[in-house]
Order: C-alpha cells, then sequence, then structure tokens
C-alpha cells in the first residue's frame, strides 16, 4: 500500500537497501541480547522445580569454616583471595557481577580533577535529559505552558547544547585526563589549568543556557546557537587543556605516542579550529553561511565527540579486557582515515539545496570513504574482544562497551548511506534524521562514556556502584534507545515515501 508508482522501486536503492540492513543488525543484535538472557531465566526457573536436583545439591553443598586461608581471616577476604561465598544460585536477570580490579593508585589531585569533571558532566546530562523530556511532552501537549522562555524554539536548543557540551565535553575531558597522564607514564602538567578550563566550560554553558531561554541566539544554526560571549569561555577551556594535554604527552617517560593521545589531541585541535571557523562572520554572508554550518554541525559530530571517544576506547576497552589492542597498525589506518575524509563530508546534509554541484559530489564521495576508518575501527574493537565474549555476562561494564562498539558501526555506516542522494531524498527533513542524531549521541557517546566511566571511578575511588542500579541503567538506557530509535526511523521512512508519493 505505501510503494505507489511514484515510490516504485525505492527499495531497489543501494542506500535504501543498506540502511535496512543496518537496522537488521540492530535489531537482530538486541532480540540476541534479550533471547540469551531470557534463556538463562528458563534454565534457572527448570533448576529450581527439579526436586531431585534440588536435594543433589543441598546434600554435597560445600560449605566454607572459615579458616581455610591457613590464618584468622573470615571467608570474605579483604586481601581478594576469597570475594564471596554462596550456597544458592543467584537469578540470572540481577545476578552478581564481577568487582572491578585491584584499585589504581593515582595523584589524589588527578583523581578529584577526574571526579569533578565527571560529577558535572552527570550533572548536566540529568539537566539536559529533563529538558529534552518536556520539550518532548510538548509535541503531545503543545498547550502545556505559555511561558516565554519554556517556549520549544528556545529550550530544544539548550537540550542539544547542554548534551553536547555539557555531559559529553566534560565526561570525555576528565576521562581524558586519566588516559594521557597513564599512557605518558607521567604527571598531568599543571592541575591549575584543568580546573581553570573546569570553570570556564561550566560557565559557558550556564551563561548560554540562560540567554537561550531568554530569547537571545545565534540564529538557527545547529549546535552554535550560543553567542559568542557564551561560547568563548568554552572555547578558551579547550585551549587550556588542549595545551595541558599536549604538554604532559611532550614530556613523556616512555618513547611512543599511544594512539588514544592522537585521537585526543587531534580532537581538540579540530575544535579549536572549528569553533573559530564557525563563529567568525566574513565569510557567511547567504549560502556562505549554510555551507558553514554544514562543516560546523557534523565536525562538532565526528571530529570533536567521536574522534575524543574513539580515543577513549582505545584505551579504556583493552584495559577492562585485560589484554592489549587487537591491532596497532589498524588503529593508525582508522586515525589517519578519519582525519582525510570526516574533514569534507558536511555538505552532506544540504544534497540538493542550492549549493555547488560538486561541493556536495565530493561530501558524497568522502562519506563514502568514511567506511574505511570505521570498519578498521570496529574490526580492531571486536577482534579484541574476540575471546572474552563470555566476560560480559559476568562484568557490569563490557555491556556498554559492546553496545558502543555496535552502534558506532551501525550508526557511522547508516550516515554514510545516507549521503547518497536518492537516500537523502527520501529520508530528509523526516524523523528518521532525528533518530540517527540519537543513535550516534547516546548509542555510541554516552554509551561509551559510561563505560569509561564504570571501569575507571571505582578503580580510583575504591568504591563500587550498586550493581542492581548499573544494570537498571543499562536496560533502561538499552531499550529506551531501541524503542525511540526503530520507532523514529519506520516513522520517518514511512513519512519519506509518503512523500514521493505526493500524500
Amino acid at each position: 500500500m505505501l510503494l505507489s508508482s511514484a515510490a516504485n522501486g525505492i527499495f531497489s536503492q543501494p542506500g535504501i537497501i543498506g540502511t535496512l540492513v543496518l537496522t537488521g543488525i540492530v535489531l537482530f543484535v538486541g532480540a540476541l541480547v534479550v533471547a540469551a538472557r531470557v534463556q538463562r531465566m528458563i534454565d534457572y526457573l527448570r533448576r529450581q522445580r527439579d526436586p531431585r536436583l534440588r536435594r543433589t545439591v543441598r546434600h554435597s553443598d560445600f560449605h566454607l569454616r572459615g579458616d581455610e586461608l591457613g590464618g584468622t581471616f573470615p571467608s570474605d577476604d579483604p586481601r581478594g583471595l576469597v570475594e564471596r561465598a554462596v550456597t544458592e544460585p543467584d537469578i540470572p536477570l540481577v545476578d552478581e557481577k564481577k568487582k572491578v580490579r585491584q584499585r589504581l593508585e593515582v595523584a589524589p589531585e588527578l583523581r578529584r580533577v577526574i571526579v569533578w569533571y565527571l560529577a558535572a558532566a552527570t550533572g548536566w546530562l540529568v539537566f539536559g535529559t529533563l529538558v529534552g523530556q518536556y520539550v518532548g511532552m510538548k509535541f503531545v501537549w503543545p498547550d502545556m505552558d505559555h511561558v516565554a522562555w519554556l517556549s520549544f524554539g528556545r529550550l530544544r536548543p539548550v537540550h542539544t547544547n547542554t548534551v553536547f557540551w555539557g555531559w559529553a565535553s566534560l565526561a570525555m575531558i576528565g576521562l581524558g585526563y586519566f588516559v594521557v597522564a597513564r599512557t605518558s607514564a607521567t604527571a598531568i602538567h599543571s592541575y591549575k589549568l584543568a580546573w581553570r578550563a573546569w570553570w570556564l566550560i561550566n560557565l559557558s554553558l550556564v551563561s548560554g543556557n540562560l540567554l537561550l531561554m531568554a530569547g537571545i541566539n545565534n540564529g538557527g544554526g545547529e549546535y552554535r546557537e550560543y553567542i559568542w560571549p557564551a561560547m568563548l569561555p568554552f572555547a578558551v577551556g579547550l585551549f587550556l587543556t588542549f595545551r595541558n594535554f599536549y604538554r604532559t604527552v611532550a614530556t613523556r617517560k616512555i618513547g611512543e605516542i599511544y594512539i588514544s593521545n592522537w585521537y585526543i589531541l587531534a580532537a581538540l585541535v579540530w575544535t579549536l579550529v572549528l569553533a573559530t571557523i564557525g563563529y567568525l562572520p566574513w565569510y557567511q554572508d547567504g549560502l556562505g553561511e549554510t555551507v558553514i554550518q554544514g562543516y560546523y554541525m557534523h565536525q562538532g559530530v565526528g571530529m570533536w565527540f567521536m574522534t575524543f571517544t574513539l580515543g577513549l576506547l582505545y584505551y579504556y576497552l583493552p584495559s577492562a579486557l585485560n589484554k592489549p589492542i587487537y591491532s596497532y597498525s589498524l588503529g593508525v589506518l582508522a586515525f589517519w582515515t578519519q582525519m582525510l575524509f570526516y574533514t569534507m563530508i558536511g555538505t552532506h546534509h544540504f544534497v540538493f539545496a542550492p549549493l555547488p554541484w560538486w561541493l556536495q559530489t565530493v561530501a558524497i564521495v568522502f562519506s563514502a570513504g568514511m567506511f574505511i576508518p570505521v570498519v578498521a575501527g570496529t574490526t580492531n574493537f571486536l577482534m579484541t574482544m574476540r575471546g572474552s565474549w563470555s566476560a560480559i555476562g559476568s562484568s557490569y561494564v563490557l555491556p556498554f562497551f559492546l553496545v558502543a562498539v555496535i552502534f558506532y558501526f551501525v550508526g557511522s555506516t547508516q550516515g554514510s548511506l545516507q549521503a547518497f542522494r536518492f537516500t537523502n531524498h527520501v529520508l530528509h527533513f523526516t524523523d528518521f534524521n532525528v533518530a540517527h542524531s540519537h543513535m550516534t549521541m547516546y548509542g555510541i557517546i554516552s554509551f561509551a562514556l559510561w563505560a569509561c566511566v564504570y571501569a575507571i571511578l571505582p578503580r580510583i575511588t575504591g568504591r563500587e556502584p550498586a550493581q542492581l542500579l548499573v544494570g537498571a541503567h543499562f536496560w533502561t538506557a538499552f531499550i529506551g534507545l531501541f524503542a525511540y530509535m526503530i520507532s523514529m526511523m519506520a516513522g520517518g521512512t514511512i513519512k519519506g515515501i509518503q512523500w514521493i508519493d505526493g500524500k
């Protein structure tokens, strides 16, 4: 019914086929995870109903006397020889995971910097998400308020900029401080610079959001709604962070620069260039502003969030698995191809716009070139996890990493396919783009950042999170993102087809 003569043959287009395949991969992985959990629960219930098995287990149960260690230590030995003694199996859906490895000794100043950056990031995440929820409710109840500073047009950029510059940026920088210091085998160059950057970035968030709610903004450019006086402290904070990281890496006590630092330093350099290009007004008259907007919007996602987060993954994922990265060469290939291809794809947001046709074609070709770093990076991460799949079920950290890696491949590849002219013709201006944006920022960036947080924070603070809450965090985020993404992708596709049909 949906496919009339005007839209006939739509599913024969490569971009559409690829998008459907990628959506199928996401559905398959989600169904596989749920099926595995359900099967574990079924097996558990079967064991509980078998009286013979229960009698056998009860009679053959081994009870600790408390002196197995050859001393006066109790069974719950703080030295780590015995963590926990149980006589009954746990319910599989909420069973306790393995604790993180031994505590890491880090400088107290570094620990405070990391904790405060992550605390501020989490606060901005909660605030930004609540604003997004309130904005979403306005689609259902548009007359729920009549206050100017709570209007949709003012709150929507508050939501996006808060999640971008508040949550993701502060979390990345905080986690980056540990990576840079650890992989350089030296202390951070200046903790004063770290704190100054913290204050400047938070000042930018507070002032920028207040100005947005007051109706003072930079125009309609997505993700650059902050006026330049509000964005300037953020840029200065990034410059101080870059200087701090660069000086730390420059005085490293090991010979090579680890691949994570390549990504982290490159992300900071590109974002400083990006902020400068995006806010200088001299060349942004008419369609020049559109070209700059495409560049700014996509480089903000790809060269800041994605590049920095990939740098974090190259350290925290192997560390969580207690093994080296699969291939350093693949990491180098992914890095340089990302630097080459990602910088020229911004115009694919304006395919069929009144922009030079050659510029659109360059963006499409370079978008296709992004298959190289995406496949190289995904292969590197999955091959690093090879042989450790059984550890995922007993870890509260690795599931976050796995979801982030899967969405990295699916979301990035889908973005490249959507750059193709026909696919863009069908899906542009629909809710499919909203689903794609959330797949990348929540499915990739947020899941990866939380994986890194859960991997390192207990090791530097000595305090484990409540594992039931971590499990609730993972499953509510995973199921919620799935429901949000699939529904909007389906609705967006149907809407695009109906538009082609003239409906």
